[in-house]
């Protein structure tokens, strides 16, 4: 099977190709390798790039397509493992190789919202091994995760108001992989969803002290810095800060007010 150039000018995506052999032997060229896979063990292509699989004899495996812009990693580190050989045996890969052949037993089972949810978590799997086979997460590349988490904290900051913002969109945004945001927060012994609410609430809790909080009321400061819930923002700020925002709102005010303004 050849995916030549003819062939990658007729399509309109680009996808990333898992293919999960279950027996026989396959031969994978793509990026000046070639690789054998063998039964259990799985390789990745990517489908804007010409690659050739042979076969031969009796085989079978199952392949999974994803348009290439849900898998999070660098265009360098994905060219760096098409048609490598994935052994599903040991380590991350074999975490992989045993959830995408689970997969393909259970999908037609699945709705497609369930479906969506196990096809992302499939890719969070992948692209955290690919980060792994990268070298992201070793000693060495601490100053790269510093530098990472630097950058991932100020889109949060930018994105505070947004009420969709998530692990998810933030690992799009910045490229990456949802495991490894999460993996980031958890080197300072952080919390993705942890981390953002703290920062809503430093955000309201100034706001509610500003003139014009009076006018527009509590309610709409919380929407302002991405709170959906009235209620839930309650809670939050009260287990922050020991008082209500009504409270703290009455207290800042009222201490304005006391210290008066010189005239």
């Amino acid at each position: 099977m050849t995916r030549s150039r003819r062939l990658i000018a007729r399509d309109d995506q680009e996808f990333l190709i898992l293919s999960l052999q279950h027996s026989g032997t396959a031969i994978k060229e793509q990026d000046g390798r070639e690789s054998i896979i063998n039964p259990g063990e799985f390789s990745i292509s990517d489908s804007s790039r010409p690659f050739r699989k042979k076969l031969g004899g009796e085989f079978s495996f199952t392949s999974f397509h994803f348009p290439r812009e849900e898998l999070h990693v660098r265009e360098e580190d994905l060219r760096a493992l098409t048609a490598t050989t994935f052994t599903g045996r040991t380590g991350s890969a074999a975490v992989v190789a045993a959830y995408f052949a689970r997969m393909a037993q259970e999908a037609r089972g699945f709705g497609d919202a369930v479906g969506r949810q196990f096809a992302t978590t499939g890719l969070d799997l992948l692209a955290l091994l690919i980060d792994e086979r990268r070298g992201r997460f070793t000693p060495q590349g601490a100053e790269t995760a510093a530098a990472a988490a630097v950058r991932v904290k100020d889109y949060i900051i930018r994105n505070l108001p947004d009420p969709g913002l998530s692990p998810a969109t933030i690992a799009a945004a910045n490229f990456m992989s949802v495991r490894y945001v999460h993996k980031l927060f958890q080197l300072e012994g952080e919390t993705v969803g942890r981390w953002i609410q703290a920062r809503r609430l430093e955000r309201c809790r100034r706001d509610l002290l500003r003139s014009k909080a009076r006018d527009l009321g509590v309610a709409a400061v919380a929407r302002r810095w991405g709170f959906v819930s009235p209620s839930h923002f309650g809670r939050a700020f009260r287990a922050a800060y020991g008082m209500t925002p009504r409270e703290w709102q009455a207290h800042g005010l009222g201490t304005e007010g006391a210290t008066g303004t010189k005239g």
